[in-house]
């Protein structure tokens, strides 16, 4: 008796509950967006945005020792090798002469190097069906180690696709 007296005044309750009873309510909106690539040719970071922002490179206290970057790129070119030079030495600078801390960078396990030749990165054959390759930038300690400072710099690198039977 009591369970088909609490069904029913639960249906009750339900029934005569207005729609203004479930009248609260919350929305958002957001925008999304993508760029797609070209098929023949791409060099695009797998992750959105960090390329277009400041990169902090992490300073180990107990260690007195820089920690690098290291960041994905998807890469493609359908008809030939993809190449990659430095347009410009890397390093960082706290603005005092001789207080600079190069750069190692490499693309795709190959160090690139400030004598702005081009080197391969990609073979043609990875380049054809496209490969996920690391960016690695690593300081290159001072022979008299780190000075303290505020330092930053920036890392140029230009991709060339070879013409097609090179």
């Amino acid at each position: 008796m009591n369970k088909h007296w609490a069904v029913g005044a639960l249906m009750a309750m339900t029934g005569s509950m207005s729609d203004g009873a479930w009248a609260v309510r919350e929305e958002r909106t957001f925008e999304v967006f993508v760029s797609v690539p070209t098929r023949p040719f791409y060099i695009v970071p797998t992750e959105p945005d960090w390329i277009h922002q400041p990169q902090r490179l992490v300073w180990n206290v107990a260690e007195a020792t820089m920690g690098g970057l290291r960041k994905h790129f998807d890469v493609r070119h359908d008809t030939s090798a993809i190449e990659a030079r430095l347009d410009g030495a890397p390093y960082l600078s706290n603005g005092r002469p001789g207080e600079e801390i190069p750069l190692r960078v490499s693309f795709n396990n190959v160090e690139l190097s400030p004598d702005f030749q081009p080197r391969e990165v990609v073979s043609r054959a990875d380049a054809a069906v496209g490969v996920r390759v690391w960016l690695d930038i690593q300081p290159v300690r001072p022979p008299d180690g780190y000075k303290p400072g505020d330092y930053d710099g920036s890392v140029m690198l230009l991709f060339n696709a070879r013409a097609p039977g090179e």
